[in-house]
């Protein structure tokens, strides 16, 4: 089958670079869609993945829209770009190849509800992928010793033939998966981390992130509660990372952060927090639980957007006054 993955950022980058790196072992075609000056750079100088270990450029094919690339039944699309984007790419891609499977690689768990409108065959990808994409063909994979772990399985449960190969394909590429029939359980245990996003790219005294986290957490847990979501817990995913992947520095690189404060360095006019903090809050109008926290982050993300503030200009004092 052709994987192509649709939004080659930081996550998308490293997932289709080390795919195509790797395409012997699994026997598959492997194709980017990257937009603008990253397109560029791969196209005309290859994409360069930093981890750990070393560096390596890989001559990827990569087109810069999805009408491009020749899909058919069979083929596999992986949406890797932020939600808020998702939405005008399952539009494309439906007007081009309505026949594919559609593997959602995105934080929160809204992309897979959008693209089950529009596709029949939907699968969910919890990432677990700490990357970086700061500038044009270039991505950072900090993840150590697997860059990542990809789990995957039918959305919304199951798993059938092409969740299993998917797997295979990122098992053979080096990307730590396996086969997952109640993939949105850990999904949801990600949403959980992610809550702390927005923390991470605003918040400039460190000990305050831990706090606000917490609580934010907890809104959440009432909310699942009252919902009667399945969600991972804490102990299943630390077990799963257990020795498959932490973070580590890469020599020559620095890191600044998560793929909010990524957002924010870059001075992107929009953001993700929509669909992880404002899930909580959306949960929480649905079942009757406040949710303050949640509420006054979603906010904040909109704001701080518009008005372009620079990573980690916030202390938790201020945040504090606006809960």
């Amino acid at each position: 089958m052709r994987i192509v993955v649709f939004g080659a950022g930081a996550v998308g980058g490293v997932i289709g670079g080390r795919l195509f790196q790797h395409a012997d072992r699994h026997g598959h075609d492997v194709v980017l869609v990257a937009r603008g000056a990253h397109h560029d750079a791969i196209r005309d100088q290859g994409l360069t993945v930093h981890d750990p270990d070393g560096s390596v450029v890989l001559p990827v094919p990569v087109a810069d829209r999805i009408d491009a690339v020749d899909l058919g039944a069979g083929d596999v699309v992986i949406l890797a770009m932020k939600t808020q984007d998702t939405p005008g790419a399952l539009a494309a891609l439906a007007d081009h190849a309505p026949d594919v499977a559609v593997a959602c690689a995105q934080n929160g768990v809204e992309n897979e509800r959008l693209a089950l409108r529009q596709f029949a065959a939907i699968y969910g990808i919890c990432v677990m992928l700490p990357a970086t994409f700061m500038e044009p063909g270039v991505v950072d994979a900090n993840g150590s010793p697997n860059n990542a772990i990809l789990d995957v399985g039918r959305y919304p449960l199951g798993v059938d033939p092409t969740a299993a190969a998917l797997a295979s394909a990122f098992e053979a590429s080096g990307l730590v998966s396996t086969p997952q029939p109640a993939i949105m359980r850990f999904k949801h245990r990600k949403l959980i981390m992610n809550l702390a996003n927005l923390l991470d790219a605003l918040v400039s005294d460190r000990d305050g992130i831990a706090t606000f986290h917490q609580r934010a957490t907890a809104e959440a847990d009432a909310c699942f509660a009252a919902a009667g979501i399945d969600c991972a817990s804490v102990e299943e995913d630390r077990e799963r990372r257990h020795g498959l992947l932490s973070i580590k520095p890469i020599d020559g690189r620095q890191r600044g952060g998560g793929s909010t404060w990524q957002s924010f360095a870059r001075g992107a006019a929009s953001n993700e927090i929509d669909w992880l903090n404002g899930e909580i809050v959306l949960l929480g109008r649905l079942h009757g639980v406040p949710t303050p926290v949640n509420a006054m982050l979603q906010q904040l993300a909109r704001t701080a957007a518009a008005e372009q503030r620079p990573p980690r200009s916030m202390t938790s004092e201020e945040l504090e006054a606006l809960v």
